[in-house]
């Protein structure tokens, strides 16, 4: 889509990618990312794809990628990542995995196990970097080619478990099939003495900030994106 100026000068630039093989036509490259992995999965192929967070919360186009990824792939995890460890600044990040499955009528995914290593988490990429070690429970839990001996470690006597399971149903039923899914009291807010270093704290604050502002000039440009196709 090309906008020009009364002057005749291009103003503005912006593409929209769409695929007989996408759901959706969106400008959202983190969309479209997920939709060309999608596409590139053979049967019974498997994918495990970095996303940041907008990508398992965000309506229109997000909502009808996750709807239909549920449905005809088998989503099964779900790991949520600290913050401050890699990717854009400000940006959190997760890891989706999901398989590709042969058509049927009845959705793929029954279970989505997510773990939470993000909640009262703190990492940073000089002082306290995230090591190889700080995976080794999300990797036990994980129990690959044995996902169906899977085990949670949440339940109502143990809060505190970082590794829980949600059925389609209740996926299905969520708000725009939401799946930015947390469960865990975030220590900081509730002791004040159990606030991070100030340092890490402001980061923190920097990163949210970041992350909304980023949101925010997103939603900028589709109300100027569709301002200008009302005005053509």
């Amino acid at each position: 889509m090309s906008i020009v100026n009364e002057e005749g000068d291009l103003e503005k630039e912006d593409h929209a990618y769409e695929r007989p093989d996408f759901w959706v036509t969106t400008k959202n490259k983190q969309l479209n990312f997920m939709q060309h992995i999608k596409s590139l999965l053979k049967e019974h192929g498997r994918a495990a794809v970095v996303v940041p967070d907008n990508v398992l919360f965000e309506g229109g186009a997000g909502e009808v990628i996750r709807k239909n990824l549920l449905r005809q792939f088998d989503v099964h995890t779900l790991l949520r990542l600290p913050t401050g460890i890699f990717y854009a600044q400000g940006v959190k990040a997760n890891v989706l995995f999901f398989d590709a499955k042969p058509a049927q009528e009845a959705p793929w995914t029954r279970k989505l196990w997510v773990y939470d290593l993000r909640t009262n988490q703190h990492f940073t990429l000089k002082t306290n970097p995230l090591k190889r070690e700080h995976l080794d429970e999300f990797i036990a839990a994980y129990r690959p080619g044995k996902r169906h001996l899977r085990k949670p470690s949440w339940s109502e006597a143990t809060p505190d478990g970082r590794w829980r399971e949600y059925d389609y149903d209740e996926l299905s039923k969520r708000d725009k099939t939401n799946l930015d899914i947390c469960w865990l009291k975030d220590k900081s807010l509730e002791d004040a003495a159990n606030l991070p270093e100030p340092a890490v704290l402001a980061q923190e604050i920097l990163d949210d900030l970041q992350s909304a502002l980023q949101q925010f000039a997103a939603v900028a440009s589709e109300l100027v994106d569709k301002r200008a196709e009302q005005s053509a």
